[in-house]
């Protein structure tokens, strides 16, 4: 590995592999940062590996991905598995942690294609054993066939949710109930974008085919569920909730959360990227052109780390960083660029079509964006409770910096990205404003924990 390249990309999902196929078809020197042992992201994950009938099970979806991981796998960029950013710095220099050992390298131009995070969902009793995300039983069955035993019961709202109880039903995992907490008033809002979301036909036809198995299963479905608790003492033993007005308990083994997934952007905020807020699924995106510029030079974001739209639409925006980055280089000219890039938009504008409706029928409830109960916990590494968030707040506390030095919230090893956006939530519920007016998390080096003793071994660049 060289300590210096004309691009590194940092993700080895679908924006990050198809902008590594396309910089180096430019010609460009590339690096990919991938913090997983193999390439393909969550949406791939461990695709080169996987047994035939775990693909199968997946769906021609996932197959799709070992053609791109294929691709990938014969470009002559150099990937470094395993690789976590710890930090980047504004003169384009990246440090990661690979094989334990702390390293630098420096490009003329970074992509940021980190992709996003599942959106936390705090509810009373969320960390007890037992209870887990959506993501975590995602990653259980692409990577090591493992289902959930025992009664297994899915919550939450999101395409997401739907996916994955038609694949644990369809891998014989007892899916006991889905409860649905999308508001009715959801499916009103989202209508007027219902003509647009034809033109991306298939997701929809997707999503009925997947609400078509939870059915035929018997696994009952309860909708516009509300005040979801997480019941046990060592681990979780039932789940309580209300749905259209009645309240019920159901014995669960394992409940799995989910409230939609975000931007993964630590790394434009410690950059200072500037950001806007996407109100519409409350949550914060770096501001990009249709290349993925951002307001600072020389970075680029790709796919969802840029704002929610797909793996394939990930993959599109990949392929179109990657001409920017060979035009900005001054690798190929701009007639080239735009040239190539037309059938990468047509791509877009269509993978994109379905967004504006998905968005809207999965607004996220705001129940669950705000903890009611002062018990629940909203920073799982500090422990830090709503209740004594509110308590700083009755103290004169005003933003979420303030709040972090006086209770810790945030400054455990995940660095805000677990409690970050609720607590910003929080704040604006209790000052009666919007979150634009609260702001986020002021992030800092290193995003990913890394050891004073490794710091020490590392090679800086001159």
């Amino acid at each position: 590995m060289k300590t210096r390249y004309d691009l590194i990309i940092i993700g080895a999902g679908p924006a990050g592999m198809a902008a590594a196929e396309t910089a180096a078809d430019c010609g460009l020197s590339v690096l990919v940062l991938g913090e997983d042992r193999l390439p393909g992201g969550q949406v791939y994950r461990d695709v080169e590996q996987a047994e035939p009938g775990l693909i199968k099970l997946l769906g021609p979806d996932y197959e799709e991905g070992k053609t791109l991981v294929g691709r990938f796998r014969g470009t002559s960029v150099d990937y470094a598995p395993e690789a976590v950013v710890w930090e980047v710095e504004p003169d384009l220099t990246v440090g990661f942690l690979a094989q334990g050992d702390a390293r630098q390298v420096r490009g003329r131009r970074i992509l940021i294609a980190s992709g996003a995070r599942e959106r936390p969902v705090p509810i009373p009793g969320w960390t007890l054993p037992g209870v887990m995300a959506v993501t975590a039983a995602d990653i259980l069955l692409k990577s090591h066939g493992i289902i959930p035993a025992g009664d297994t019961v899915l919550a939450g709202s999101g395409p997401l949710l739907l996916q994955t109880a038609s694949r644990l039903i369809d891998s014989g995992a007892s899916v006991r109930a889905v409860l649905d907490t999308t508001p009715f008033s959801n499916h009103l809002a989202s209508l007027p974008y219902l003509p647009k979301a034809l033109f991306a036909a298939d997701y929809l036809r997707k999503g009925l085919a997947m609400k078509r198995v939870i059915r035929r299963s018997g696994t009952m479905i309860y909708r516009n569920v509300k005040r979801l608790e997480a019941l046990g003492s060592n681990f979780v033993e039932s789940v309580r909730f209300t749905g259209n007005g009645t309240t019920r308990e159901m014995k669960v083994n394992t409940l799995l959360l989910h409230n939609g997934v975000v931007p993964e952007n630590q790394i434009t905020f410690l950059l200072a990227c500037a950001h806007e807020w996407y109100d519409v699924q409350r949550y914060w995106r770096p501001v990009v052109d249709i290349w993925g510029n951002t307001s600072m030079p020389g970075i680029g974001v790709a796919g969802d780390a840029a704002g929610i739209s797909g793996a394939k639409a990930a993959e599109v925006s990949g392929h179109l960083a990657a001409l920017e980055a060979a035009f900005a280089l001054r690798v190929i000219s701009e007639a080239e660029k735009d040239l190539k890039s037309v059938p990468f938009k047509k791509r877009l504008s269509r993978e994109r079509a379905v967004r504006p409706f998905l968005d809207r029928l999965f607004r996220p409830d705001p129940d669950l964006l705000v903890p009611r109960d002062d018990h629940t916990v909203v920073c799982r590494c500090e422990e830090v409770t709503a209740g004594q968030i509110r308590k700083a707040l009755e103290l004169g506390t005003t933003g979420p910096n303030q709040l972090k030095s006086q209770t810790r919230c945030g400054m455990g090893p995940c660095q805000g990205r677990m409690c970050g956006l609720t607590l910003s939530e929080i704040i604006a519920d209790y000052r009666k404003v919007a979150v634009p007016e609260v702001g986020y998390l002021r992030i800092r080096p290193p995003i990913k924990p890394i050891t004073v003793e490794q710091l020490s071994t590392m090679q800086l660049i001159g």
